[in-house]
């Protein structure tokens, strides 16, 4: 018995290469990698961080998430209908090919292939494996799929928190006013590989308590199915760690509400229905209130009380000096700062030594200083956006 389920377990994770939309997310990660490295070069005229970031996100970041969300679909012993696997990964591939990262959030995807998967039964098509999985979800309770759908919610709300924050790309825009205003971004795609079960012969239970949710597929197999989670945020009021960590709560606290309809779903099947449409509208409505809030308030990245830091090139002299984004640079050399300018000038009064006072996120002025060197950035790495309408860049 255990050779039999160690065998399926190989050819389950073999399977997770076939799918195409796997090499489709990973080709978008890099595609928006190169999109975002090219942005950054027509801004400030350099590269923040390299192109393969996306990708390595992408591949990294996910794994705890599917490993998550596998043990609990299959200690359940959820089984899931190939059909709707083909659906929501077609549905993906929609959301990659018109470049917006932010629609692949499950809300859409899965609570999307839920709604399509009701319009089933009215369908007739004359290819047998269509037919046939057609067959498999139309005798699927919905609410194996909504299950699916919150734990997928659950690992978008924990990745936006945990890693949403992570390496957002400092950007420039004109406000309405047009003012040359500082903006972060973040735009993330996350492969989030899952184990689960699928309708088929090489696998069967022998314990009276398990599958815990009666199925009805007697037998089933093992598929490993690469699903992404998307997220998109521009963020012009606030510290990108906080506006981020907050939309990321906001979707944690949509996928526990999604969670309780689910499991309300199992006696009161219509409810798995609601699941997916209060994830739908939910999730829009977070990305909708974010940035209604995020554009009626002040810029954060402007302050008149000094020189506000956009970004920093990692490795730089300011990167070792444990400057952060969002702090303040008042004075440098002991010269008060407000421009970029001013910066420049003060920071060239002493080439080998600079000293800089620096307004925390406390309001509290910390000094840092530090030796200069030759083969370092000779001005700190530091990104600034200019007050008088133009952005500046210390290398």
């Amino acid at each position: 018995m255990a050779e039999v389920w160690l065998l399926e377990l190989l050819y389950g994770l073999g399977r997770f290469f076939l799918n195409p939309a796997f090499y489709i997310l990973l080709l978008f990660a890099w595609l928006i990698g190169i999109q975002r490295t090219k942005k950054e070069r027509k801004d400030f005229s350099v590269r923040i961080f390299p192109f393969n970031s996306e990708i390595v996100e992408c591949i990294l970041y996910g794994l705890i998430s599917g490993v998550c969300v596998s043990i609990v679909l299959l200690g359940l012993g959820i089984v899931i209908p190939v059909g709707f696997i083909a659906l929501t990964s077609v549905l993906a591939i929609l959301v990659l090919l018109i470049m917006q990262p932010r629609l692949l959030s499950p809300a859409y995807v899965i609570g999307g292939a839920m709604l399509i998967s009701l319009f089933v039964p009215n369908i007739t098509v004359e290819n047998q494996l269509l037919a046939n999985w057609m067959t498999e979800l139309e005798e699927s309770p919905l609410f194996m799929m909504a299950v699916l759908l919150s734990l997928m919610l659950l690992a978008e709300g924990f990745l936006i928190v945990r890693k949403g924050h992570l390496q957002t790309s400092p950007a420039l825009k004109k406000s309405k006013r047009g003012k040359q205003i500082g903006v972060h971004e973040a735009k993330k795609l996350w492969l989030v590989p899952v184990l689960l079960f699928i309708p088929g012969d090489a696998l069967s239970s022998t314990l009276p308590w398990w599958p815990v949710i009666k199925t009805p597929f007697a037998n089933f197999a093992l598929l490993a199915v690469p699903f992404g989670i998307g997220f998109h945020q521009f963020i012009q009021a606030s510290l990108p760690k906080e506006a981020i960590q907050l939309a990321g709560r906001r979707v944690l606290l949509l996928a526990i509400f999604v969670t309780i309809l689910t499991v309300a779903s199992y006696w009161l099947p219509i409810l798995a229905v609601a699941a997916s449409v209060v994830a739908i509208i939910g999730r829009e409505l977070i990305a909708l209130k974010q940035k209604v809030a995020d554009m009626g308030s002040a810029p954060y990245f402007s302050n008149n009380k000094g020189l506000v830091i956009l970004g920093i090139i990692p490795d730089s002299p300011a990167d070792k000096m444990g400057l952060k984004v969002g702090e303040i640079i008042t004075k440098v050399n002991g010269i008060q700062v407000k421009t970029a300018k001013q910066f420049y000038e003060a920071l060239h009064v002493n080439r080998a030594f600079c000293k800089l006072d620096v307004l925390d996120y406390n309001g509290e002025v910390r000094f840092v200083q530090r030796a200069l060197y030759e083969n370092e950035h000779h001005e700190l790495g530091l990104l600034f956006v200019n007050d008088e309408n133009d952005w500046a860049l210390t290398k």
